[in-house]
């Protein structure tokens, strides 16, 4: 039986750091559903296809990955697709106790599922989604933060409207 994990965020936009989670999870799965959450409460920079776009030009030529939108409870996915698990990362000690509750009260709805915590390399544990779209908005450089695809689609958004 193969083993499969889901990862799932807003990715709004995907960062380097959600890319190495990624890539470090198939080191333990066969297999990692990249979940693309629907999420309108965050107010996304992106509209969804774009987040899935932008995904898989990121993730292009890696093999065992699938990226998919969900709109639902995240056990309730996790389970309609088969996975035993859902790979979270953790950045610093702020990001614990709210993935804590979170992997709590999943494991009180599905006890089925496991969660597993990663840490992001080094250079990435500073990083999140919101500071790249706040330094992209200033005209500030995201090289090196995010995969080429959306270092190109956060510039083209904020030139044509600077005011997001």
């Amino acid at each position: 039986m193969k083993k499969l994990a889901i990862c799932p965020g807003t990715f709004d936009p995907i960062t380097n750091g959600h890319i190495d989670i990624v890539l470090r999870s198939l080191r333990i799965f066969d297999k990692v559903i990249v979940a693309v959450a629907k999420n309108p409460r965050k107010k996304p920079l992106f509209p969804l296809d774009k987040r899935i776009e932008l995904i898989r030009e990121s993730l292009k030529g890696t093999g065992n990955i699938i990226i998919e939108p969900f709109d639902s409870l995240l056990v309730d996915y996790v389970s309609s697709r088969k996975g035993i698990a859902i790979v979270r990362g953790l950045r610093a000690v702020s990001d614990f106790e709210y993935e804590l509750q979170m992997a709590l009260l999943n494991r009180k709805l599905s006890p089925q599922i496991e969660t597993v915590f990663m840490m992001p390399s080094e250079e990435y544990s500073f990083l999140s989604s919101t500071m790249v779209k706040e330094i992209a908005s200033y005209g500030g450089s995201v090289e090196g933060l995010v995969p080429p695809p959306v270092e190109k689609a956060l510039k083209e958004v904020f030139k044509r409207n600077p005011d997001v």
